[in-house]
């Protein structure tokens, strides 16, 4: 029969978990507008209110940007205003900033030198 660990092992085994970090720093874009690609081809643009480290987004004044009936790939003029909405970051494919975009270095490659 399987045992579990008592109350003080378990919290050793909690320690040794790592946390999940992002890899991208979005504070700076907190209440600035930021629009969103998403897996499917969805696109919408809001005001950054919130965001986790799996990239979990809180948009508010949400605007998604509707395509075209027969070709999924093409945006067309039509949008939608959805309001206040939270962005599962498993489906996000891109982010960026509506004011433009600025270099950050490679986080996947080492800058020792």
């Amino acid at each position: 029969m399987y045992n579990q660990p008592s109350g003080g092992d378990r919290g050793n085994a909690d320690k040794e978990k790592k946390r999940k970090e992002s890899i991208v720093d979005l504070s700076k874009y907190l209440e600035k507008p930021i629009r969103v690609k998403f897996q499917g081809g969805r696109e919408a643009s809001g005001i950054l209110k919130g965001y986790d480290p799996l990239l979990n987004l809180v948009l508010d004044n949400t605007t998604e940007f509707l395509r075209d009936p027969d070709d999924a790939y093409k945006l067309t003029d039509d949008r939608r205003n959805l309001g206040l909405v939270v962005c599962r970051g498993t489906a996000v494919v891109v982010i960026c900033p509506t004011d433009g975009m600025e270099s950050i270095p490679n986080p996947f490659i080492s800058h020792d030198t």
